[in-house]
């Protein structure tokens, strides 16, 4: 096995043309290390490192793994195609031939509904919605951009955020640097279009940049209220601290993550946690998950095991949006592989799955997750019939086997 993922690294390093001393560099190795992975001496034996070189290679983990093929559920590819037309749709900035404006009340609730679309975590189907309501929000914004400003904004957020989630890091950026041009000199409206803005460059392994993205954002939206915050302005803040502490943590900066993310403690502190979270996006709860999140991705899976254990106790968490819910699991998954539990691993993917199941069958760095489950095993309950529907797996003559799919 080793040698086939080594094939694969070398041939999406060229692919991307990297040497492998670039690629040494970017995941802080050495180009020793890369040449043996490459040859198959060396093995990428841990889910968090095959993460780390699919994330600089910009590439799904399972191109690397060979888990390649599997079909995408719910249309997702349909949908994503159908979105990159949507934002190469130009024209749809003149409301003449455009065709008329829609009501701004109108758009609202279509915006509000892609969000609460987003919060179950139901991707596919927003995917579907996106590009009707892109053009609806952009001819309201050519016509009267007192009103549609704001509305644009929000639809080109949930657009990035659903991209990121189906690997999509190129085509999510995009989507938020247009909320974030349509924001203009609003410092909160830009601060909310910056955080699927990090998100994306750091699905596009550009985790510094999106670090520096975040706190200039945020420190734009703390200095720019004078004292009267704006509603959400507190969360929108916090947000973009946590955004920049992961990704400062992707890079293996732990002592600012520690910094940022204890700033969002800090924030969080002061939003207190009455929160109804199926409209908030932030608070105490949302702020102990991203230290797990945090630990996993700058690989002390140890820490994140405790960290998690300790958050899994308490019951505020669970009464976040289904999609973050879920998403986090997954990270707590990706943390028990690390640590070999394998029954633990599955055990939280499978609830991950019952949360919000698109999060695991829409997005591809969760199908990896189910992939090396299903490689290690003891199967829990569940995972195996996870991984035959997401094509990752085949039952035996007698249904009781599962099998490995691999590419001849």
């Amino acid at each position: 096995m080793s040698v086939a993922v080594g094939r694969r690294v070398a041939l999406w390093r060229v692919r991307r043309q990297m040497t492998q001393q670039v690629l040494a560099d970017r995941i802080g190795r050495s180009k020793s290390w890369v040449e043996k992975v490459e040859r198959g001496v060396r093995t990428l034996d841990r889910f968090s490192l095959i993460q780390q070189v699919a994330d600089v290679l910009r590439v799904d983990p399972t191109e690397l793994l060979g888990d390649t093929g599997q079909p995408q559920i719910g249309g997702t590819s349909a949908g994503v195609d159908a979105v990159r037309a949507a934002l190469a749709r130009y024209e749809v900035f003149a409301a003449g031939p455009a065709g008329p404006a829609a009501d701004a009340g109108e758009v609202s609730q279509r915006v509000e509904h892609a969000w609460s679309t987003y919060r179950h975590g139901d991707h596919p189907r927003l995917l579907r919605t996106v590009p009707e309501l892109l053009d609806a929000a952009r001819r309201l914004h050519a016509a009267r951009p007192e009103h549609g400003t704001e509305p644009l904004v929000r639809a080109y957020r949930v657009t990035a955020l659903v991209l990121v989630k189906v690997g999509e890091a190129d085509l999510a950026w995009l989507a938020a640097d247009r909320a974030l041009a349509t924001a203009g000199s609003d410092p909160l409206l830009a601060g909310s279009a910056a955080v699927p803005l990090a998100q994306a460059l750091r699905g596009l392994g550009q985790g510094r940049l999106a670090t520096t993205t975040a706190v200039a954002a945020a420190d734009r939206v703390a200095t720019s209220t004078d004292g009267e915050a704006r509603p959400g302005s507190r969360a929108v803040y916090g947000t973009l601290l946590l955004q920049a502490g992961l990704a400062a943590a992707g890079c293996g900066d732990t002592a600012n993550a520690s910094e940022l993310l204890g700033r969002a403690t800090h924030v969080a502190g002061q939003v207190g946690d009455g929160l109804d979270y199926r409209t908030a996006d932030f608070g105490p709860a949302a702020v102990e998950l991203a230290h797990v999140v945090a630990a996993v991705e700058s690989g002390d899976a140890q820490q994140a095991v405790r960290r998690h254990e300790a958050a899994s106790r308490q019951q505020t968490w669970r009464g976040l949006p289904a999609e973050h819910r879920a998403a986090y699991l997954v990270d707590a998954a990706r943390a028990y592989l690390d640590v070999a539990d394998f029954t633990a691993a599955g055990r939280w993917l499978v609830e991950a799955d019952r949360v919000a199941p698109a999060e695991i069958r829409s997005r591809p760095s969760a199908r990896t997750v189910v992939a090396e489950i299903s490689r290690h095993g003891p199967q829990v309950a569940g995972v195996g019939r996870l991984a035959t529907a997401l094509g990752l797996t085949r039952s035996g003559n007698e249904g009781t086997a599962m099998t490995l799919i691999r590419p001849v």
